[in-house]
């Protein structure tokens, strides 16, 4: 994928690794726990510490009993550090005894569907808002360095309870930093668009409409969303547990996508497949799939048709690292010391949003993504 330009912020095919290791302060090599290591960036990255190396004890927790051991079992010969624990973010108490010697914490547990906030609107908060708080809580009072909460686009001027959860987990991560880092545990968050590859993913439903001879189904041609492979948010989030110093809400630079653009390249890259013969012989080429989709409109529970990396007043605060693919927001005001070095950034002071031209991704280019999900 070619380096694209927009309004002086960088989009990169690739984010850069920023860790090869956590060192402990007292030598020796990182020791992790991951919540919600079950799901897809919990697996992404298992696989970047693997090719990494260097982690010596990796706690992973999830509150699902089977896919935990089906974990446990797939990753017992070469992560064999890797320990699956039951435990629910919302127990401050079970977290405790989890993060209980570990020297970082990626809190990657949440409920993200949107429908969740329409019929379950309770138990969205209590997981992404109360969960992260108890998670933070727990981390500090048994001496974790370094945590780092993982948030979405969904969470900038949001228009739905899951996006207004992780904002408020946002908030309470970057403002937790005024009594967890005098203790010496720093809390940043890293905030990205959406992940290629991830389970429930729009290639994802997409594929298996077309792989049952149905017509893809379409919210809204108009929509945009920023893109990024699920391999490039695990380093990301690797590499801002390596750059925090408390406080930031780290935000790559990511293309994004047109939604037709996107179905167009689906349906290329599943007709392609040796697999996918007899379910795409309907169809001819990419565009009768698009002549052939159903618009059923926005999601209830409040959808966007394009989406924000920045607020409209963070880019008076954020930088840009051109460097290493990614801007730093900087928390509006702290009580806690911290040095945040801004040498060799520049102000960013524009916004950052899915709908801008250039930073749509061809159909080649997508196709080409695509082929690296399974």
């Amino acid at each position: 994928m070619p380096e694209v330009r927009s309004v002086g912020l960088e989009v990169r095919a690739h984010v850069p690794p920023g860790l090869h290791a956590v060192v402990h302060p007292g030598g020796g090599f990182v020791r992790i726990a991951i919540t919600g290591v079950t799901g897809s960036l919990g697996a992404a990255l298992l696989l970047e510490l693997e090719r990494r190396g260097g982690a010596s004890r990796i706690v992973g927790v999830s509150r699902d009993e089977v896919k935990s051991g089906d974990l446990d079992e797939r990753w017992g010969a070469c992560l064999p550090q890797l320990r699956c624990q039951l435990g629910d973010v919302r127990d401050a108490e079970r977290m405790e005894e989890l993060f209980r010697g570990c020297d970082v914490v990626v809190h990657a547990a949440a409920l993200k569907r949107v429908g969740h906030s329409v019929y379950s609107p309770g138990e969205v908060l209590k997981t992404n808002v109360l969960g992260t708080m108890a998670v933070v809580r727990a981390a500090t009072e048994v001496g974790v360095g370094r945590v780092v909460v993982v948030s979405s686009d969904k969470a900038v001027e949001p228009t739905n309870l899951y996006g207004v959860s992780k904002a408020a987990a946002e908030t309470y991560a970057v403002q937790a930093n005024s009594y967890s880092l005098p203790r010496g545990t720093r809390v940043s968050c890293v905030r990205y668009g959406n992940v290629l590859g991830s389970r429930g993913s729009v290639p994802h439903v997409w594929r298996a409409q077309l792989a049952r001879g149905e017509a893809p189904t379409v919210t809204d041609w108009r929509m945009t969303r920023f893109i990024v492979e699920l391999r490039d948010a695990a380093a990301f989030v690797l590499g801002a547990l390596d750059a925090m110093e408390g406080g930031e809400v780290f935000v790559p630079l990511l293309p994004a996508a047109k939604l037709r653009t996107l179905l167009r390249a689906v349906a290329r890259e599943w007709r392609d497949r040796p697999t996918s013969a007899d379910s795409m012989r309907w169809f001819a080429d990419a565009s009768m799939v698009e002549t052939r989709a159903v618009v059923t409109g926005l999601r209830p529970g409040g959808e966007k048709l394009h989406e924000s990396l920045l607020s409209r007043e963070e880019p008076g605060r954020a930088w840009l690292d051109s460097g290493r693919g990614r801007v730093v927001v900087l928390p509006t005001h702290h009580s806690w010391r911290a040095a945040y070095d801004t040498a060799g950034f520049d102000p960013v002071g524009q916004a950052y949003t899915s709908d801008a031209p250039v930073r749509w991704l061809g159909e080649d280019e997508l196709v080409e993504m695509l082929g690296r999900v399974p």
